[in-house]
């Protein structure tokens, strides 16, 4: 069987940025940093004990659990108390950045589902336990406590005032109960990169938590939001890197680290590059964008529209490389595996972990033919290759990495060896196949 059917990058990747205290501007040259596979051997979770199909298993249901959150978010609940609904990162990155004067490490996850940036601090009314000393703002010279009359502290709009010196407070909830609250503040981040030439950034608003709690694991200080609101860490940074990054996920098997590129460094032209509106709803925090049909072959199915006007039907997808699987309505859904299960001459098989629906058996030295399916984006025509819509989930079985949901995400999976670049200044996402491995 073709290489790029065996274990690929599919469980979410986990973020190691090493950070360093020299300052420079980033507004002369871009740079870039290592994206490392959560469950790769080169990561502080990866556990030798787990087989890969056991990687493969936890990381489906990752997906399925991290799609429900999002959905949930979409829909603008409400709490009583000021909050946050948003998504859990769920260990799929983590992030270690370097913050404060003189530096200090801290380790969060990195999640494109949420905004805000926020740690643990000292004083600490109610804590989790975590394998690192808490952030002591009073040993920072560049700390300082954003004021309620400032435009600061609306950029997560669940503040509220008090502490006696109308300091600005915040109370951040995720859907796993995990939470935290303390003041918001402005602080300096540096950067590391794989150019040898850190970046420091100063005056960035994060949460500064005294009463926190993270469910997930206790082996992390916070969480670094990547989404695309206003506190999130890429929008912050919008100026300095004129709001471009882009990545390139490698497949599992292979030696190679993924790259996460900022500024000037994350471009994506020339042959093959095409790009798609990016599309901003509410909630801000999600990159949406437009998908018109799914070709499987020749075989074109048209995303389902309620027929009301064109404008309904743009942004009803999101990308997001925190989700494993390709998530699609049911009966869009339904259409692409009746096409597929047509298409593909191999005999049928189950799913180990009965999650996915569509599997077939393969030969150790077999190469199956399986048909390009083409994501048809406004403007952009996605094609992807068997590695990119199936998945090894036991020995001499492959299942398609497609799953029916009410909320639509296009998946790390079908996202890996190509070079993905996010232009939010000119609302633009550019897709461009290449070996990710080299790139």
């Amino acid at each position: 069987m073709e290489a790029s059917l065996k274990f690929h990058s599919l469980l979410s990747f986990t973020l190691i940025l090493a950070f360093s205290i020299l300052c420079e501007s980033a507004s002369d040259y871009g740079f870039t940093t290592e994206l490392i596979h959560r469950d790769s051997p080169r990561s502080p979770y990866y556990n030798a004990a787990d087989t890969p199909y056991q990687r493969v298993a936890n990381a489906i249901r990752r997906s399925i659990s991290r799609a429900h959150l999002l959905s949930l978010n979409s829909g603008g609940a409400t709490l009583d108390t000021p909050s946050a609904v948003i998504t859990s990162a769920k260990g799929e990155y983590v992030m270690k950045v370097s913050l404060g004067t003189p530096p200090v490490d801290f380790l969060g996850y990195a999640d494109t589902g949420s905004d805000l940036i926020w740690t643990q601090c000292k004083p600490c009314t109610d804590c989790f336990e975590q394998a690192s000393p808490l952030f002591d703002p009073s040993k920072s010279s560049t700390y300082e406590e954003v004021s309620c009359q400032t435009s600061q502290c609306e950029v997560i709009g669940q503040t509220s005032c008090g502490g006696g010196a109308s300091l600005c407070e915040y109370s951040y909830s995720y859907n796993d109960q995990s939470y935290t609250q303390g003041n918001l503040a402005t602080e300096t981040i540096t950067l590391g990169s794989t150019s040898g030439r850190p970046v420091s950034f100063p005056e960035l608003v994060f949460g500064c938590g005294h009463n926190n709690n993270l469910t997930f694991n206790n082996q992390v200080d916070g969480i670094v939001g990547l989404g695309g609101g206003d506190a999130s860490l890429v929008t912050q940074l919008g100026t300095a890197t004129g709001g471009k990054f882009s990545y390139c996920l490698v497949p599992l098997s292979s030696n190679e680290t993924s790259k996460l590129n900022f500024g000037a460094n994350a471009g994506v032209t020339g042959d093959g590059a095409v790009s798609t509106p990016l599309i901003q709803k509410d909630p801000k925090t999600f990159y949406y964008l437009s998908l018109e049909a799914v070709s499987v072959g020749e075989t074109k199915i048209d995303f389902p529209s309620d027929g009301s006007s064109p404008s309904v039907d743009e942004g009803n997808i999101i990308i997001d490389s925190g989700t494993t699987l390709t998530l699609l309505p049911q009966d869009f859904y339904s259409q692409i595996e009746d096409a597929l299960a047509k298409a593909v001459n191999l005999p049928k098989a189950s799913d180990p972990s009965q999650v996915l629906s569509l599997c077939f058996q393969v030969g150790s030295d077999a190469q199956p033919s399986i048909p390009t399916v083409t994501f048809h984006f406004k403007g952009a025509d996605v094609e992807l290759n068997s590695g990119n819509t199936f998945v090894q989930v036991a020995d001499g079985i492959i299942c398609l990495s497609f799953r029916p949901a009410e909320m639509s995400i296009f998946g790390n999976l079908a996202q890996i060896n190509y070079l993905i670049g996010y232009d939010i200044q000119n609302a633009k996402l550019s897709f461009k196949p290449v070996d990710c491995t080299s790139n």
